[in-house]
């Protein structure tokens, strides 16, 4: 069985990633309470589902704390189980909740909206350390769809690196581990012939490799990655997030993810995410 939970904050966009789930062919158990995950995967590895995703909900401090242990006893059975962690940034939650008027599931009518939401980052927290993380903030939902679409497609033994881009007006990703800053180099942007264009584009890539700090840099990276890229894998990290921001994220950072991706292929599970370009 292949198991993919899905959890995260409310209005982080977990019914879309479950639906895009769905729609591939996954049986679907959405906003299931935590103490009764055991019981239903056993249920549905009985039956002989092969592809199942579950809707953590986020009720039940006990039984959210019991998670990663049972999430081990899944794996002891052969169960390939991934959990995906779905976030956001508060104000773009408030702004969520605010367009379609919903009700928090933590309200009681003794905390505000913002506390709502930061309590339930509080609960959760234990389970983003043991998940892939996504930061939808800036994300439109087709987006997010294809990232969920990407994510499944792993193989899900090997530890996965993910680089991505961003633009540091728009905020640093908060699903980054490891952060770096290209803001410092030569920008493609004050180049009328480079502005509209992005850092998969030839005539970017061939601006960035002709300067030799650009050079220096992106091998310095290599190198720092390169070294703790097995400590990470002796830790049983499942995932590695490295995020590359420049200004705008469309242009030095695009290419520095991009040639990162390209070295490291050989040496893990690679995926590659463009926040800005998305």
């Amino acid at each position: 069985m292949q198991l993919i939970l899905i959890t995260g904050l409310s209005g982080s966009g977990k019914s879309v990633a479950l639906n895009v789930l769905e729609d591939s062919g996954y049986y679907y158990v959405d906003n299931l309470p935590a103490r009764l995950l055991a019981q239903v995967v056993d249920f549905l590895a009985a039956a002989g589902h092969p592809r199942v995703v579950v809707g953590i909900d986020v009720a039940g401090e006990q039984a959210l704390a019991a998670l990663p242990a049972q999430l081990a006893e899944f794996g002891r059975r052969g169960i390939d189980v991934r959990v995906l962690f779905l976030e956001a940034k508060t104000d773009t939650l408030i702004k969520r909740f605010s367009e379609t008027r919903r009700r928090h599931p933590l309200s009681d009518g003794k905390l505000t909206l913002t506390e709502c939401i930061e309590r339930e980052r509080g609960l959760l927290a234990g389970l983003a350390d043991l998940a892939h993380r996504f930061d939808t903030s800036d994300l439109s939902p087709n987006a997010l769809r294809g990232w969920v679409k990407d994510f499944v497609r792993l193989p899900g033994t090997a530890l996965t690196l993910l680089f991505e881009s961003f633009g540091y007006k728009h905020g640093i990703p908060l699903d980054a581990d490891l952060v770096f800053d290209v803001r410092c180099l030569p920008n493609p942007n004050y180049d009328p012939r480079l502005q509209p264009l992005t850092g998969r584009d030839q005539a970017v890539i061939d601006f960035l490799r002709a300067d030799a700090a650009t050079r220096k840099m992106l091998e310095d990276i290599r190198r720092f990655v390169g070294d703790w890229l097995p400590s990470f894998e002796r830790d049983n990290r499942s995932y590695l997030t490295v995020a590359i921001g420049c200004t705008g994220g469309r242009h030095r950072s695009v290419y520095f993810a991009e040639a990162l991706a390209d070295h490291f292929r050989g040496h893990a599970q690679v995926l590659v995410r463009h926040r800005e370009l998305s």
